[in-house]
């Protein structure tokens, strides 16, 4: 199956898209984006691949869905376009960063300046339709993501992965924190962040493990 996504990934990847569940996924997805208004621009399913080649990857963040609302998502998880306001979860990681590095937040909520620094921004579940939160969950999106992570965990070394929230420490239970940095807090959404997101030192605590394996840090 040709899939348009970036040279590196489409060569780790290529067992993956030649698999049953993903012939059936690519179906739905399809059809989705001719029957209703569907997120992320399809042009843009892959966009955090393409950002962040697989040799390039340094630090993995998991996020669940895409946004739902009209124009913010774009492929990167937790990032939305520019001159789209800052959704709530968005907007406590802004805190932290400034809280923790002393970074003011930035105007734009574009992330993809992280992505062409080595930051994966990956959500679980690539697409979604229109103002209907998770509705493409459980479609085979999960499957693949799974095996993307698997593949950066075992095929690299030194990576850092922030797991925020159940949901992503699941996702990544199976990651070796004997040969990549772990970092787990709860999610940065508002009925969690004050619970222990802002005040984690992820981003710090990631620069610090990127320096001491001799890689170049994140410009938060």
């Amino acid at each position: 199956m040709d899939v348009k996504i970036e040279q590196s990934w489409k060569t780790e990847l290529q067992d993956e898209f030649e698999k049953d569940y993903f012939a059936v996924l690519t179906d739905f997805v399809r059809n989705e984006y001719k029957a209703r208004l569907t997120f992320p621009p399809a042009n843009l399913i892959f966009n955090a691949f393409d950002q962040c080649p697989f040799d390039k990857v340094k630090v993995v963040i998991i996020g669940q869905d895409p946004y739902h609302g009209d124009g913010q998502a774009h492929g990167l998880c937790f990032s939305v376009n520019d001159g789209v306001a800052f959704p709530p979860s968005l907007l406590n990681i802004f805190k932290e960063i400034e809280r923790d590095l002393g970074v003011s937040a930035p105007e734009s909520g574009n992330l993809i300046r992280w992505a062409q620094q080595g930051v994966l921004l990956l959500n679980a579940t690539l697409t979604v339709q229109a103002h209907m939160a998770a509705s493409h969950q459980g479609k085979g999106w999960e499957t693949f993501t799974d095996a993307v992570i698997h593949k950066l965990a075992s095929e690299k070394e030194h990576l850092v992965f922030m797991l925020w929230g159940s949901y992503a420490q699941k996702k990544g239970a199976f990651i070796d924190s004997t040969r990549h940095l772990v970092l787990k807090s709860v999610h940065p959404s508002p009925l969690s962040a004050y619970r222990g997101f802002i005040g984690n030192n992820h981003f710090s605590l990631t620069n610090q493990y990127l320096k001491e394996n001799k890689m170049e840090t994140i410009n938060w």
